[in-house]
């Protein structure tokens, strides 16, 4: 079973910076790609950002040029670096992996940013 824990969540300004970082209990070279999305209150998730396991990325036109996707697979970890943070982004931020072998998604229990002044 794959489990996939986030941090990093909290309250920042508008024009602040947050990192997201999802720790995977398995190899991620074994994930064909990780992601992150995220829900705001009363919409549907969405989707933010991925990075396959060849490093291709790909973000939500929304958030280009602020937010950046990486791993780190020394760690098994993906890391979501937000910059220039907007109200709008206040959301639960749900890091998903989907695995090589059968394509099955996992997610993690999400972590809650709320960007307000």
């Amino acid at each position: 079973q794959v489990q996939l824990v986030e941090s990093g969540g909290g309250l920042v300004q508008p024009g602040g910076s947050l990192k997201l970082s999802c720790a995977a209990s398995v190899s991620i070279f074994t994930m064909y790609t990780m992601g992150w999305y995220r829900q705001a209150p009363g919409k549907q998730r969405e989707l933010v950002a991925t990075i396959t396991v060849r490093g291709s990325t790909n973000y939500a036109d929304s958030v280009k040029g602020r937010f950046t996707i990486s791993r780190d697979n020394a760690k098994n970890t993906v890391h979501l670096q937000m910059n220039s943070l907007k109200p709008e982004d206040t959301a639960v931020y749900y890091c998903n992996g989907q695995r090589t072998m059968d394509l099955n998604n996992y997610w993690g229990q999400g972590t809650q940013v709320t960007v307000s002044s």
